[in-house]
């Protein structure tokens, strides 16, 4: 028996997934025949992951306007991530593994064997809904995931980054084709063949180029995945540019600067990437709009590095003669010590001295310092004596 393999990218319908309300292509009388998971609410999700590193960001901030009040609003508002990712994956089709015959029963559970090691394969995807659904034309399985990384240097050390989160993992770019999705799902895929391999099916690979799509929905999807690739790209350079400014904040002249040209990132048209217009291709686009882009946000950066380092430089010097001033004042302060002990043992002579003039007189006393000075000059000229007689 040799079936496809299916998998998609979906919009993530928790509600539908979870079957809190029907759409027409379900028979609601198969419907007690789904596998549910788990469901978890996701905000509920976000706040056990990330409330701990969040807390511990907004800690560091000395500008109440950068605080994160509420990570999830902020990720569901972003335009480089998402706040969580679908992935469906169906065996054969609707005439050969119709969810109503043994052969839907069968997809079934190689599914459902597939789906017992997703999550100890995939550490890094924090799966909180999945669903294997069976009241559809053929059996297929709902994965919905939020891709997180730690240790990040920038922002929150705990993070949503699909990107980083499929690295960490082992997938990591390289060509067009060959983006860490493509990768992860082209390795989920032949993980599930292995599990259809167990009862005797084969992996039917479909013909790469799609024949069953129109030259256009084709060209259209291509397109489109072409250009999501190209705006990743573009996410991470601007990250980059933000990773500099954020290091250079805290010098009050950078600063300004930085909250300019963040400005101008955000706003200038000149720094904004275009709509794809038509048909336009991947390459015409790239070479028209983004490679543009890329002089100006590279020059940009120039100017920012070019600032930093010397910022950076001064940094440099000022705690090398913050040092030296620290070195100094340490050894003043020892000197200060010293003498300041030795003061208290001449003070505490003092008070003996005067004692004993007040006790045996000043006569007295006189009689006995000039005879203690003449003992001591004579034992000198004595040593003085000696060591010209050795020479």
């Amino acid at each position: 028996m040799k079936r496809t393999i299916s998998a998609e990218v979906g919009k993530g319908s928790v509600s539908h997934n979870s079957r809190k309300f029907n759409a027409k292509n379900t028979d609601p009388e198969r419907s007690p025949l789904n596998l549910d998971y788990c469901n978890e609410n996701i905000k509920t999700v976000y706040h056990q992951m990330f409330d701990k590193a969040l807390e511990k960001y907004n800690a560091k901030l000395t500008r109440a306007d950068r605080r994160i009040d509420n990570y999830y609003e902020k990720i569901r508002n972003s335009k480089q991530e998402k706040p969580f990712h679908e992935l469906i994956l169906q065996i054969g089709n609707k005439d050969d593994m119709s969810a109503v015959g043994e052969n839907g029963q069968l997809a079934k559970q190689v599914l459902d064997d597939y789906y017992q090691g997703f999550q100890r394969r995939n550490p890094q995807l924090r799966v909180f809904s999945a669903h294997l659904h069976m009241d559809e034309a053929t059996p297929h399985l709902h994965i919905d995931f939020v891709p997180f990384t730690t240790d990040s240097k920038r922002g929150l050390e705990t993070r949503v980054s699909l990107k980083q989160a499929l690295a960490v993992q082992g997938f990591k770019g390289g060509t067009r084709s060959e983006t860490e999705w493509n990768q992860w799902v082209q390795s989920e895929k032949e993980h599930l063949a292995a599990e259809m391999e167990r009862y005797d099916i084969k992996w039917e690979h479909k013909d790469t180029r799609e024949k069953h799509l129109s030259v256009y929905d084709y060209e259209k999807k291509m397109r489109a995945a072409e250009v999501a690739e190209l705006d990743e790209k573009l996410a991470d350079k601007k990250g980059e540019f933000n990773t500099l400014s954020k290091r250079i904040e805290e010098f009050e002249d950078g600063e300004k600067g930085i909250s300019e040209m963040q400005n101008l990132l955000d706003t200038a048209p000149d720094y904004q990437l275009p709509e794809p217009q038509g048909l336009m291709s991947a390459k015409s686009y790239k070479t028209k709009f983004v490679e543009t882009l890329i002089v100006k946000f590279k020059s940009l950066i120039k100017t920012v590095m070019v600032r930093y380092f010397k910022a950076r430089d001064d940094y440099h010097r000022l705690n090398q003669y913050n040092a030296k001033l620290y070195a100094e004042n340490e050894n003043l302060r020892s000197d200060n010590k010293y003498l300041s002990s030795k003061n208290n043992q001449l003070s505490e002579k003092i008070k003996d001295y005067t004692l004993l003039r007040k006790v045996f007189g000043n006569k007295q006393i006189d009689d006995l310092l000039e005879k203690a000075r003449t003992t001591q000059l004579s034992k000198q000229r004595d040593i003085r004596f000696n060591n010209n007689d050795e020479r």
